[in-house]
């Protein structure tokens, strides 16, 4: 009985420790670790489309909400399986390192200037982006950026560049938040600042902020997914990145996401092309 009693015990722990050893691993197979921007996040599609996918798949999506900038250097480190970003030329470096492979556009929208509804830097009038920020820098207007190496902070740079400004000029505030609290402050502050319009549609009713500017191709805003390349990193959940990216192209994933509405507005336009 004793002995019984011993090899019972025995098994129970080996049963334990082989749990300990293996389930980290079964499991992690099953989680698909994909980074993207706050933008997708906080304009709440991922939210809204995402189980769908999981449910079909049998795989769960971490979804990492940071900076295009951070979502890459993730990427790029082996941090996550896939990764979902909205800087063109930022992307295309990380292709060109070595570090991503199969970049798919999959949907856009644009990027908008909101501000107080009395526009004091008559950025309405403007004839486009560059000048609406040259008046605001000129003003001098107050104006929130991101400042956290997003896509929409490096478009924003990017458009102060054009205009020939340096955002050094009084009311110029860089935050380091994501959209979503960047357009809060912005409205307490009572100022202008970039967006990616998706957000903002999903915030509107928390603001009390106009939209100042928008239209122009400067303004264009093509969201990718991208894999990671497998030479690079292995031991990823390469499986399950391809079976996500595979489905945000899919007809049916693709309709949904230019179904999806935030108070009866569409956010985002499908734009896969085989």
């Amino acid at each position: 009985m004793l002995k019984l009693k011993a090899s019972v015990s025995m098994l129970l722990a080996a049963t334990v420790l082989s749990g300990a050893m293996f389930s980290p691993v079964v499991l992690a197979g099953e989680v698909i670790k994909l980074a993207t921007t706050t933008s997708t996040e906080n304009s709440g599609l991922l939210g809204a489309i995402l189980p769908k996918f999981e449910a079909e798949s049998g795989y769960t999506v971490q979804v990492i909400a940071t900076g295009t900038g951070k979502a890459l250097k993730l990427a790029s480190q082996g941090d996550v399986d896939v990764v979902m970003t909205h800087a063109p030329a930022a992307e295309a470096k990380f292709v060109a390192d070595g570090f991503g492979i199969e970049p798919r556009g999959i949907m856009e929208n644009d990027f908008i200037v909101l501000g107080p509804k009395n526009d004091p830097a008559a950025a309405k009038s403007s004839k486009d982006v560059a000048e609406a920020f040259g008046k605001i820098a000129h003003k001098p207007s107050k104006f929130v950026s991101r400042g956290d190496n997003s896509g929409t902070n490096m478009k924003e740079l990017a458009i102060w560049k054009n205009a020939g400004v340096t955002t050094d000029f009084n009311g110029y505030t860089s935050v380091g938040q994501g959209m979503g609290k960047t357009l809060l402050m912005a409205d307490e502050l009572q100022a202008y600042t970039l967006t990616d319009r998706g957000t903002y549609i999903a915030y509107k009713a928390k603001l009390n902020l106009n939209i100042s500017f928008e239209g122009g191709a400067a303004l264009a805003n093509p969201y990718q997914i991208m894999l990671i390349n497998p030479a690079k990193y292995p031991d990823l959940n390469h499986k399950g990145a391809k079976a996500l990216s595979d489905w945000f192209i899919s007809p049916a994933t693709q309709t949904m996401i230019n179904e999806f509405t935030v108070q009866g507005e569409q956010l985002f336009k499908a734009t896969y092309k085989k």
